[in-house]
């Protein structure tokens, strides 16, 4: 029989009576095996991260699965031959061990790990022929790569490599040729849309959450989970412009649940994951000084008090009841709509005024960051699908009352549509029927039909085209496809073999922030 004891960070084996040769320890066996592509730090090379806060993210084959088959399509070798049962358990063990500190990774580090393709030429105009504004990204998290597609043809234009495990949509810069992805080891890559290639990449993070461009597409921010900071990049060459160091008032360090651009704002609104603050960073270089605590006067020119920053990057703190998990935010982004921690309640902050407004009974820890708007009976209307419950939640963001509850078949996770579409669009995500995606009339709020593209297979994530004529359905399947189908008839009319599929992200859609996509 083996057993073993934990000592620090490291598990020691040894052999109990009877036994043959002792296992090697498992940080021995993790430096010969796994070091040189995973770093001896565990935090990532050529390989990701292999760290509790990356683990527990991944979705897909189990370790031992991944460990002793290796992965297809990646440089991950099968080590079932070369390790035992024994050692590859121990080798999952000790990847599961929380690191014994925080490691440094600021704003030198972060300029270290910056490398530029020697290849990327840029361009005058795109090489292509296709519309520039009617191009979507696929993310294939089957073999991590991103599918470059002509939204007129539906045809393939570049297919490119990306850093493992790609999370969070990515960003495009204003007038739409560049766009930034980023994983979850917190690399950021460059894309030319133009050029169709890379122009280099830079690790921002080693867990990271999601990233927003500025108003002028001059910033990219990147939320991180670890360690608990604020990237902000230039979006010109990749350089780090500013890492804060995110912690409450009270000097609590926080993760940051996620970043958005808020364009009306010309700022980035993020919210703490483990501190109950919302943060508001300007991205204006005129911006209004931040007073924080008591100021005697705010008339013109009666201000008896120091800003605690102003300009540029100008932090402004929002507190709250509780930690804000997840958010939406109304069309003029004067509102923010939170999930509360206990998944069981929206609330709604005024962010003119910086406080709570209103409660909203929203059971069943809605996915209030696929949350989508659209006008219903002349009223302005919001949607949350939820993750626990087999619902979606319809609320007048007037009022902020619950207007209608739409009953599917099983809990869900994106909803998508456009200004031009006459539908909701809105998958079954988890449970039996997740090979389901309802069809919703906006007026009467009711399903006017349930797809079932591929019967058994996870069918997830719609978007629309730019002119809402089409919508595209994801097969998460690792032989999956990208289904298109006519949004009016709603009649399959193309079917695109990709590598589980997941987001797709339509240029002009994202950069006009279209009503009925995330932004």
């Amino acid at each position: 029989m083996i057993r073993f004891i934990a000592f620090s960070s490291a598990l020691i084996f040894f052999a109990g009576l009877g036994a043959a040769d002792p296992v090697p320890p498992a940080e021995e066996l993790y430096r010969e095996h796994c070091a040189a592509c995973h770093g001896i730090d565990r935090l990532g090379g050529t390989g990701p991260a292999l760290i509790p806060e990356t683990l527990k993210r991944l979705r897909g084959p189990k370790l031992a699965t991944v460990i002793g088959k290796g992965r297809a399509a990646t440089q991950m070798p099968a080590f079932g031959e070369t390790l035992g049962a024994e050692e590859i358990a121990a080798i999952i063990d000790y990847v599961k061990v929380p690191l014994s500190e925080t490691p440094a990774w600021g704003p030198e580090q972060i300029a270290e790990s910056r490398t530029v393709d020697p290849d990327y030429q840029p361009v005058a105009a795109p090489v292509f022929d296709a519309d520039p504004m009617n191009v979507f990204l696929v993310v294939e998290t089957g073999d991590h790569h991103v599918s470059v597609l002509d939204g007129d043809r539906f045809t393939v234009m570049d297919r490119f490599p990306t850093p493992f495990a790609v999370h969070g949509g990515p960003k495009f810069t204003p007038e739409g040729r560049f766009v930034f992805i980023m994983s979850r080891d917190g690399w950021v890559q460059k894309y030319d849309l133009w050029s169709l290639a890379e122009v280099g990449r830079i690790r921002a993070g080693l867990n990271s959450r999601n990233i927003a461009i500025s108003k002028n597409g001059r910033y990219l921010a990147v939320a991180n989970y670890l360690p608990r900071t604020l990237t902000i990049l230039s979006t010109d060459d990749l350089s780090v412009e500013r890492v804060f160091d995110v912690a409450a008032n009270d000097g609590a360090a926080s993760r940051v649940s996620a970043v958005y651009q808020a364009p009306q704002r010309d700022s980035f609104i993020l919210a703490l994951k483990d501190a109950p603050e919302i943060w508001e960073i300007a991205t204006d270089p005129e911006a209004e000084p931040v007073y924080e605590g008591k100021v005697h006067s705010y008339e013109k020119g009666m201000v008896e008090a120091l800003p605690s920053s102003e300009g540029l990057f100008a932090l402004r703190r929002i507190e709250v009841s509780e930690p804000i998990d997840d958010f939406f935010f109304t069309p003029d982004y004067r509102h923010l709509i939170g999930a509360s921690r206990d998944g069981a309640r929206g609330v709604v902050v005024n962010l003119h005024v910086g406080r709570e407004i209103a409660d909203l009974p929203l059971p069943g820890l809605p996915h209030l960051g696929s949350g989508i708007s659209w006008f219903n009976q002349g009223r302005r209307v919001m949607a949350t699908p939820h993750l626990k419950e087999a619902r979606l939640s319809v609320i007048d963001i007037e009022d902020w009352q619950v207007v209608e509850t739409i009953e599917t078949l099983g809990p869900g996770f994106f909803l998508r549509s456009h200004e031009n579409a006459d539908h909701v669009w809105a998958d079954v995500f988890f449970g039996p029927n997740r090979d389901a995606v309802h069809v919703i009339d906006k007026e009467s709020l009711e399903i006017v039909k349930t797809l079932r593209p591929v019967p058994g297979a996870t069918v997830a994530h719609v978007e629309f085209d730019r002119s809402g004529r089409h919508a595209l359905v994801s097969v998460w399947e690792e032989e999956g496809a990208v289904i298109v189908y006519d949004a009016a008839t709603l009649e399959e009319v193309n079917r695109l073999p990709m590598r589980k599929p997941s987001g797709k992200y339509n240029v002009w859609n994202k950069i006009t922030f279209s009503d009925g996509t995330s932004h």
